[in-house]
């Protein structure tokens, strides 16, 4: 939702819970800046009655009645609108307590640790709470280095097209990329991006960190369907080798290459610096071996040899 129709729709909601009889739609177009930029009386009918709609899908119950002058007008009862209150155990407030921490890290904490001074105000158990100290020792961290994060996050959540520069891991430059995002998720400490790519017309998945520059909204709405569940882990996975039951033996430089030997069948030390490792190989492992550059060499299969090497030669042209 673009923030200056948000702003809209507020300042509209506060209207109908400020008053204490009803407004006819001139008082409201008075009082409401937005509607007195509006133009003509039809411009300002259309926006205002998708307003109304707007509010009501949210939530808000407006009553519709005629006043003393025979004009039609609109309130919002507080007691209509009242929300239940906020009623958590121990073990809810502890799980919120602990999600909040998570984004610790991000530029979301603000909000995180406002939204739990709220909740505690409203009645959610305090983090002083005896029993709180054997939640002490779990600290849920998920790091967000990436620029990206932010502008992808709010990109998903408003339905925004969004254009950015990404560097494939076989290649030494980026490329534009146009993209209707739909997801982020997390997975091995990496962040990736599910969208549908509209120039390979596909889906496809996309790791933050190589999203290079700035990522830039565009208007209009998706082309392709949203679908109602996106399987990022799986398709990252799967890259991985995580699903695969083929192996695939190499040598690694002693000391280096942490994710490989995380998710090695075996490691065996050879002496000379060097260590073999056999790794689960499916789809996409030899771009993720490419990462590791000279710290890597693929020793069998030879279609995983070649693939490497071509790879690896695409970024040693340019």
């Amino acid at each position: 939702m673009a923030i200056a129709k948000a702003e809209r729709l507020m300042n509209l909601a506060l209207c109908l819970l400020g008053t204490r009889r009803p407004l006819s739609k001139r008082e409201l177009r008075e009082s409401i800046e937005a509607y007195l930029e509006a133009g003509s009386d039809d411009s300002f009918n259309r926006m205002f009655e998708r307003d109304k709609d707007d509010l009501r899908e949210l939530g808000l119950v407006i009553e519709t009645v005629e006043n003393l002058d025979g004009d039609v007008g609109y309130l919002a009862r507080r007691d209509s609108n009242r929300l239940p209150p906020v009623a958590l155990d121990a073990e809810e407030a502890a799980a919120l307590g602990l999600a909040a921490k998570v984004w610790q890290q991000a530029r979301l904490a603000g909000a995180a640790s406002g939204a739990l001074q709220k909740l505690r105000a409203a009645g959610m158990p305090e983090a002083d709470d005896p029993d709180a100290d054997r939640h002490s020792a779990l600290e849920p961290r998920i790091p967000v280095h990436e620029a990206a994060f932010e502008p992808l996050m709010l990109a998903c959540r408003d339905r925004r097209p969004v254009v950015f520069e990404y560097r494939k891991a076989n290649a030494a430059r980026p490329e534009p990329r146009q993209v209707e995002p739909w997801t982020l998720e997390c997975w091995r400490g990496h962040w990736y991006l599910a969208g549908w790519d509209r120039d390979r017309a596909a889906e496809r998945v996309f790791r933050l960190s190589r999203i290079t520059g700035r990522v830039r909204s565009r208007a209009g709405a998706f082309t392709a369907e949203v679908p109602d569940v996106v399987t990022v882990r799986e398709t990252v996975a799967s890259w991985a080798g995580e699903s695969a039951t083929r192996t695939a033996l190499i040598r690694l430089r002693t000391g280096a290459g942490y994710p490989l030997r995380l998710r090695a069948a075996s490691v065996r030390e050879l002496g000379g610096g060097w260590d073999e490792l056999e790794i689960p190989y499916g789809h996409g492992l030899d771009a993720w071996l490419v990462e590791f550059g000279p710290d890597v060499v693929v020793v069998e299969p030879a279609d995983l040899r070649a693939d490497v090497v071509d790879r690896l030669r695409a970024v040693a042209k340019d």
